[in-house]
């Protein structure tokens, strides 16, 4: 893949690790052999839910690429199993479904990003690198759907009463920065966007982030999107 060779993105140092999981055995193999080839380490691959579940508790991978449609336990079954209250695994959705219901059926079990499979290698290798980094990765057009149903979540809350806590009393003080990464957030930035625009770097927003979800008490970045929407932070 000459678009590997030629790519401006040094190999992944340390080597981040993937598992791919997949019912169908020939694009299984080739997206592995794609990453592979861009300087992941593949840990493992699956076919089924089940069989993705225990090989991912074993090979404890820094990035799942997960197909929802799998024979035995679906893909957000699995993903819900895999990225629980302290787990690190970031989960990258690799489907040929573009519905709205399965984007955000998938992002609401934990998913960090939803690729569909008409994406290219190049696409692909970068979507892997910037999951490991933290950042959400959709294919065009699906963030947007993504942050508007959680604008309608938080408006729904707050006609119940309960929207915009965040900005209580109880929240806990972040600092000026922090804020501003957290509005940037919000806005659906990624983090090189918002390193970028703060001019800092790339590594001081993912701390700035990590504190964030630290003393708000949230488990990745979903969470933190819809935190920050409900404390009208994307209004700024």
């Amino acid at each position: 893949m000459t678009e590997i060779a030629d790519s401006p993105h040094p190999a992944v140092e340390p080597r981040v690790t993937v598992m791919v999981v997949d019912d169908h055995p020939m694009w299984r193999d080739a997206v592995a052999r794609d990453l592979a080839a861009a300087g992941f380490e593949v840990v493992a691959t699956a076919g089924d839910g089940p069989q993705a579940v225990r090989r991912a508790e074993a090979a404890r991978p820094d990035v799942l690429v997960l197909d929802l449609n799998l024979p035995g336990l679906p893909g957000v079954e699995v993903c819900k199993r895999l990225v629980c209250e302290g787990s690190s695994l970031r989960v990258l959705v690799l489907s040929a479904s573009g519905e709205h219901a399965d984007v955000l059926e998938a992002v609401k079990s934990g998913a960090t990003g939803y690729l569909m499979k008409s994406a290219g290698p190049g696409e692909l290798i970068e979507a892997v690198r910037r999951t490991a980094a933290g950042d959400p990765v959709f294919t065009p057009g699906l963030a947007g759907l993504v942050l508007g149903e959680y604008r309608r979540l938080a408006g729904e809350a707050g006609a119940a009463g309960t929207s915009r806590e965040a900005g209580g009393s109880n929240a806990p003080a972040l600092t000026e920065r922090e804020t501003e990464v957290l509005r940037l957030v919000a806005k659906g930035l990624s983090y090189k966007q918002i390193a970028e625009r703060l001019v800092i770097s790339h590594r001081t927003v993912q701390n700035h982030v990590q504190n964030t979800l630290g003393k708000l008490q949230l488990h990745n970045r979903v969470e933190l999107v819809r935190y920050a929407i409900e404390a009208g932070l994307d209004e700024g």
